[in-house]
């Protein structure tokens, strides 16, 4: 009889721990499939395909990001500029950009593809006397493939019309070959890039035919070699670039050099902080 009686307790204190268990279980939400991510970073300047955007003044950049489990993701990204002000555009003034994209990615064994679209937009204020001849309105609109594998990552874009304000520039294109190697267990890694910028269109209202010129001639190749490292949940990062943007002579000046005579592709060192949330 007591041994009757112990089974008899030992099944119902089972069945008192198994029973909020099993509601726990049923009840249990399940992952949601979507995700949304932010990031406000301050650099020392903004360097864009191997171009300071802020004449090698600080940038205040951010963005908000969502990603949904089947692979589509959509965002919006900003920073500060001057790169427009800062060229002979008496009165203008565009001290903004603000990027908005969306795509999809599909892992495919080791490799991730990426497909998608982005549009930069660079709202402002039109110089008094309007663009000069063969320039335009800077927004520009892009779509892009790209692939990863480990450490390496790959991407083209493929401008849709005028682009960053070059007029009859559609098919303007950027190819981006970037490696990230992590330096053993120091938790730094080691970025290495390579960049190509085209332009296409002939652009006669630019380029009148004495210049021996067209688009092509702001076409150019820029590097990029840092490191970057997670401290104190802060990304740091310290990059070298440099480009091949020398500026071609046209009418006395050279294309590359903003107002203040400084070539907005030199090489350069930027520090920057970024926080992802």
């Amino acid at each position: 009889m007591k041994r009757i009686q112990k089974s008899l307790l030992a099944a119902t204190v089972a069945a008192a721990f198994a029973a909020p268990a099993a509601v726990m279980a049923q009840g249990a939400a399940p992952a949601s499939p979507h995700t949304f991510t932010g990031n406000v970073g301050l650099f020392s300047q903004y360097i864009f395909r191997g171009l300071t955007q802020t004449d090698g003044k600080p940038a205040l950049q951010g963005g908000f990001d969502y990603a949904h489990a089947s692979g589509f993701y959509a965002g919006v990204w900003g920073s500060n500029v001057s790169w427009l002000t800062d060229a002979s555009f008496t009165g203008g003034s565009y001290s903004l950009e603000v990027d908005t994209y969306l795509g999809f990615k599909m892992p495919v064994g080791d490799v991730t593809f990426d497909v998608g679209f982005l549009r930069y937009n660079y709202p402002g204020r039109t110089p008094t006397a309007g663009l000069p001849a063969g320039v335009v309105k800077p927004d520009t609109n892009e779509i892009y493939l790209g692939a990863s594998w480990k450490f390496l990552a790959a991407k083209y874009s493929y401008s849709l019309g005028d682009t960053f304000g070059v007029a009859d520039s559609k098919g303007s294109d950027y190819l981006d070959l970037t490696a990230t190697l992590p330096l053993g267990d120091s938790g730094f890694n080691l970025v290495a890039h390579y960049g190509k910028q085209r332009f296409k269109g002939t652009n006669a209202a630019l380029w009148p035919a004495a210049s021996g010129c067209t688009n092509a001639c702001y076409d150019y190749t820029d590097y990029r070699l840092g490191v970057t490292k997670e401290l104190f949940g802060l990304n740091f990062s310290l990059m070298y670039t440099r480009t091949n943007a020398d500026g071609t002579a046209r009418d006395g000046s050279v294309i590359w050099n903003n107002n203040f005579r400084r070539n907005i592709g030199d090489s350069t060192w930027t520090l920057g902080v970024q926080k992802t949330f």
